[in-house]
């Protein structure tokens, strides 16, 4: 039987990954609820971005937060560029958009991958920066600086958007396309720049949860596939497009992950991790917090 002090560990370790599952998340679930576009080149885009921060870190010597300056904007430029390009054109021409998606976005994926690959060759890599591996104490509780920075920079950014969706014109704008399409077209809205705004904003925020990611865990080009298990797990008990959902479905996921992990072997925590996500879709297929 563990003792309260693992259960409290597992418990604070748990909320703060669950916010950093909780960003990764976020801009997979606008795509996907905006635009019918489920981008299964979201997680690889997050740890593209984890690549930058260790190339800003080892050859320009930066901490890997300021990474953000460059991969934030240049992710939203390149979704932007994206949508206008592929996205867009296959809209027109496909007849299931979200199979289509499905398999053009899996194959993007793979070029990622394998172009990390040859650059940064397959080797696990690992960020370690000033604060690594240190912690301070609440009640002999450990939360380390990275998991707790990673957290903040996290709810920071979801805070950034869900901002951005109610307070804004535009924001409004891509609530309205995810709520009803073709209401929000009679209403004038222009659906194609709505589109790419969207798109632009998901590959921003895969690039926050990348920055996250990258002074927490080691990583390989291949990390991305692990990455995204959660973020559809996340996404779907959440509700598509939530963003509120989903912040609270990932802290909700990181607290079952990492309890589960103190009470029973951790190759089972999957197990128990698809096993709330199957009876979550049979009460509530929209998810918790779908409206």
């Amino acid at each position: 039987m563990p003792s309260s002090f693992e259960i409290f560990q597992a418990i604070v370790s748990g909320i703060l990954l669950g916010g950093v599952y909780a960003v990764l998340g976020v801009g997979f679930g606008l795509a996907w609820g905006v635009m019918d576009v489920i981008n299964l080149s979201h997680a690889a885009f997050a740890l593209l971005a984890t690549y930058i921060a260790y190339w800003a870190n080892n050859a320009l010597h930066l901490d890997p937060l300021l990474s953000l300056l460059i991969s934030v904007p240049l992710f939203f430029l390149v979704g932007i560029v994206l949508y206008r390009v592929i996205i867009k054109v296959m809209a027109k021409k496909a007849q299931d958009l979200v199979a289509a998606s499905l398999v053009l976005t899996f194959g993007l994926a793979i070029i990622l991958e394998n172009s990390m690959q040859y650059i940064w060759k397959p080797d696990p890599r690992t960020i370690t920066l000033g604060y690594t591996g240190k912690s301070f104490f609440i009640a002999n509780v450990s939360i380390p600086y990275t998991s707790l920075i990673g957290f903040i920079l996290a709810l920071v950014t979801a805070a950034c958007i869900y901002l951005f969706l109610h307070r804004t014109f535009l924001g409004k704008a891509v609530r309205a396309v995810w709520q009803d399409k073709e209401g929000a077209a009679l209403c004038g809205i222009n659906l194609d720049r709505v589109s790419a705004v969207t798109f632009g904003m998901s590959l921003a925020a895969a690039a926050a949860g990348g920055v996250c990611m990258s002074i927490i865990y080691s990583f390989n080009p291949s990390t991305h596939f692990i990455w995204l298990i959660y973020i559809f797990i996340v996404v779907i008990v959440g509700g598509v497009g939530s963003v509120a959902g989903t912040v609270v479905a990932g802290i909700l996921i990181g607290l079952i992950a990492n309890l589960s992990a103190v009470f029973i072997p951790y190759a089972w925590v999957n197990m128990v991790l698809f096993g709330i996500l199957v009876a979550i879709l049979l009460a509530r297929p929209k998810g918790l917090f779908a409206h």
